[in-house]
């Protein structure tokens, strides 16, 4: 039995598909069979159940999964130690990041982290920030730089990098930003629809909480996870949002409405007793971060 198997069967059991296994572990469909296969040999049963498209675990699948993560996960944690023994900032450094925070925040922290460290192999996943938190908690990540959750998660740490101010936008030509002279109230929003973030999102969920403090319930006509599609949305006049205030230019305009004040906190999570790779700890001190 080696990882290699191991990891395959993982990625297949996580997503019931032989194909996108494959897509994640950069190898083709029948290399994955391949070593589904030869670690079926090995334990002598079968791991899943093929029925058509469907693909399920067996009796046996669902008694390995366990020991397997728990397997790779030392593995991982037995390497990340050795590299903080070495000293040497270099290896595989695997971390998720939400498409905001990639675009633009952390373009000249990894600029300077790939100058810095250039035996590092840098694994960005572009992930929302939920799925990075679950990632990170479940080994998968090593560092999550997100959208911090409002509440703690347990076995997660997490450490505030910037402040991300938050305020309602429209389109220039959006009645809500018909008269200047006379902003619009708070509970004007409630009569015009919205374009928020997807409601499984940690910016959905305080944006939310700070509108419904003030008695506004938000008519939502549609939802997505992506800060740049919402403003576009916003600028060909679909509905108001809030989006980030480093976001603003010509095609959107603020809302002055001072009583609303909204923001979210963005900075870097680790697994609280999982050992952190030399690398790891490298790129949280050019953030800025104590590990």
């Amino acid at each position: 039995m080696d990882t290699q198997s191991l990891s395959a069967f993982l990625e297949v059991a996580e997503t019931r598909s032989f194909s996108k296994a494959g897509i994640r572990l950069h190898l083709s469909q029948p290399a994955i069979s391949k070593r589904i296969a030869a670690l079926e040999m090995v334990l002598g049963t079968p791991l899943f159940d093929r029925v058509g498209r469907q693909i399920g675990l067996t009796d046996a699948g669902h008694t390995l999964l366990p020991y397997a993560r728990e397997v790779l996960q030392q593995i991982e944690d037995g390497r990340r130690a050795l590299s903080q023994l070495s000293g040497a900032v270099s290896g595989r450094l695997m971390i998720g990041t939400s498409h905001h925070i990639g675009l633009h925040r952390l373009p000249p922290v990894l600029r300077n982290f790939t100058q810095t460290y250039p035996d590092v192999d840098l694994d960005i996943h572009f992930l929302d920030s939920e799925d990075a938190c679950t990632a990170v908690l479940q080994g998968k990540l090593e560092l999550g730089i997100v959208t911090l959750p409002s509440q703690p998660i347990p076995n997660l740490r997490s450490q505030v990098v910037w402040q991300d101010p938050l305020v309602v936008v429209v389109a220039p030509g959006h009645p809500l930003a018909a008269n200047p002279a006379q902003p619009p109230k708070l509970l004007d929003l409630a009569q015009h629809p919205a374009v928020l973030p997807d409601e499984h999102t940690y910016t959905h969920r305080i944006v939310t909480a700070a509108l419904e403090a003030h008695g506004v319930a938000p008519r939502i006509r549609l939802s997505t996870n992506y800060l740049e599609t919402l403003k576009m949305l916003v600028a060909i006049g679909l509905g108001w949002s809030v989006l980030p205030r480093s976001m603003l230019d010509d095609s959107i305009v603020a809302l002055d409405l001072p009583e609303l004040a909204m923001k979210r906190e963005l900075g870097t999570v680790w697994h609280r007793s999982r050992a952190q790779s030399g690398a790891a700890r490298a790129l949280l001190k050019l953030l800025g971060v104590e590990p």
